[in-house]
């Protein structure tokens, strides 16, 4: 067997794919490759060959490559979180093979889709004024047709195909492999809808197009659905239950991009701490594993290894985190591997356990502190960012100094904090009155809002002085003259362009920054090119 393991060895050069051969070849679809990769290379003694919501593109119109042979022009926008356009490259990439191009003209477009969210109030008014401007457009061109997908769909079908008749088609996140057929039922003039969720749909199995990409990084999906049920969250009841895609896809999807050129990676999911692979099937299921799926499950640290080893020169992050599912395997994986980035999305969403046990977050104040404690211990330099809810129901001004203490104790890097938006068919919906009066939210959104800034600022001038490796993302907005990129915490550097390009790793000295973004000069190429 170990010349057998040898001969493949021999072959790719890659312990990784050594073992990912021994899954195909036996069939074995419950290893824990990380750790069969490991065992060979300590074997062996050989060392291994050479990796949120972002309102800046809510709403940008996706565009990719030209088919040879399509024929047909597809418009799609997205809004809401990452998770939204990594679906909208997963539907680009199913319509591609239907003969659709995606455009970014809405008046040449013969098919419009819209991703839609559900999670903030906001972006559910800006989707229905989206609607109705396409319409109007629809007016003129009576052959285009218009179609809802993602978080809104479930929640608002019978009123968009049958109340308002805004839409042709509406089509849930399960959903999208069923595309071809419902676009054959609207194109022979009937409304089209499927908004089941799936037990196991992950779509693993599709090679998502990348969309309005800079080549240089990319979001891998790793898990859908989420089995927390917060009380202010829809995404169970929108996205379904929580599954894992099998690790294998994943590696493969990684591999792929890294051949493609591009430098960085993503792994996205509702709750990626908690992605959790044993065969396929919903995790609430795993109870009920045989013994030998249980003892070759892949976890979120075992998956984050096998990544890290797949492409070492690969920078990886992920989003979004669970501080009840954050393990310290994970947070001791990050630590032990350089292309991990130092910077853990941690969303916290309030400071007092009282609200924390109102909107069934299955953490309290002191376990959040203890993890951010051995967060700094394992990774002294980590970037930690958060969500908060600002004006949860029945929020008291105490709650309130509890939330601002608790950001005094982290001091975020950076944050994406809200007013609370009662969403139709949450729990807290349903059992508690949004009775916070909206100028004590705003008043008390705003003082977390400037602690945060302070933070911000704090945070940022640590760097100052420091010699940092930045991923070269792009120009400036501001400056045609200087470049763009991130550090490994995740903050933004802007330095001049000099005979760099994007995609280069480079050193860059930090001697001046505002709030939150970094201005310094290239000292020269870092050691991961």
């Amino acid at each position: 067997m170990i010349d057998f393991f040898k001969l493949l060895y021999h072959r790719w050069n890659s312990y990784d794919d050594v073992a990912l051969s021994f899954c195909q070849i036996f069939n074995c679809h419950f290893v824990t490759i990380s750790q069969l990769a490991l065992s060979l290379q300590t074997h062996w003694k050989i060392e291994l060959m050479e990796k949120i919501i972002d309102e800046t593109v809510q709403g940008t119109a996706l565009n990719t490559k030209k088919g040879k042979n399509n024929s047909r022009k597809l418009y799609i926008e997205s809004y809401g979180c990452q998770m939204n356009f990594s679906d909208s490259e997963i539907v680009a990439s199913i319509l591609a093979n239907e003969g659709y191009d995606t455009t970014q003209n809405l008046n040449e477009a013969d098919l419009v889709l819209v991703n839609t969210c559900s999670i903030r109030e906001k972006a559910e008014l800006t989707v229905r004024k989206r609607l109705e401007k396409f319409n109007k457009v629809k007016r003129t061109n009576p052959h285009m047709k218009v179609g809802v997908l993602g978080c809104m769909a479930e929640r608002l079908k019978s009123k968009f195909l049958e109340e308002e008749k805004i839409v042709d088609m509406v089509v849930g996140p399960d959903a999208y492999k069923d595309l071809p057929n419902l676009i054959q039922e609207i194109d022979e003039g009937r409304n089209a809808v499927n908004v089941i969720l799936s037990k196991d749909e992950t779509y693993g199995d599709v090679a998502p197009v990348r969309l309005n990409t800079n080549g240089v990084t990319a979001f891998v999906s790793i898990t859908r659905g989420c089995d927390n049920m917060c009380t202010f969250c829809v995404v169970p009841f929108t996205r379904g239950r929580e599954r894992s895609r099998d690790p294998h896809s994943i590696i493969e999807e990684v591999n792929d991009l890294w051949e493609k050129g591009y430098k960085e990676v993503t792994l996205l999911g509702q709750n990626v701490d908690s992605y959790l692979w044993y065969g396929g099937g919903l995790k609430k299921e795993f109870v009920n594993a045989s013994d030998m799926q249980k003892a070759t499950a892949v976890d979120f640290a075992d998956l984050l290894e096998m990544v890290a080893l797949a492409q070492p020169k690969m920078r990886i992050r992920f989003s979004t985190s669970n501080p009840q599912d954050m393990t310290l395997d994970a947070i001791k994986i990050m630590a032990k591997y350089k292309n991990i980035c130092n910077h853990i999305h941690l969303p916290v969403q309030s400071g007092s356990n009282r609200i924390l046990k109102a909107m069934n977050r299955l953490h309290t104040r002191e376990e959040y502190f203890r993890l951010i404690d051995d967060i700094r211990e394992l990774i002294p330099n980590c970037g930690i960012s958060q969500d908060m809810i600002i004006g949860f129901p029945t929020e008291t001004q105490q709650d309130h100094e509890d939330t601002l203490s608790l950001m005094e104790y982290v001091k975020y890097d950076f944050g994406y904090m809200f007013s609370y938006s009662e969403r139709p068919g949450t729990m807290a919906a349903r059992k508690l009155d949004d009775d916070i009066p909206e100028e004590v939210k705003q008043k008390r959104l705003a003082e977390v809002i400037a602690l945060q800034r302070e933070h911000c600022k704090y945070r940022t001038e640590e760097h100052l002085g420091k010699t940092e490796e930045i991923l070269i993302e792009g120009s400036s907005k501001k400056s045609d003259a200087h470049w763009m990129g991130r550090n490994s915490q995740n903050i933004v550097a802007i330095f001049p362009k000099e005979h760099y390009k994007v995609g280069d790793f480079v050193n860059v000295k930090m001697n001046d920054c505002t709030s939150a973004t970094l201005l310094g000069e290239a000292v020269d190429y870092s050691d991961n090119n």
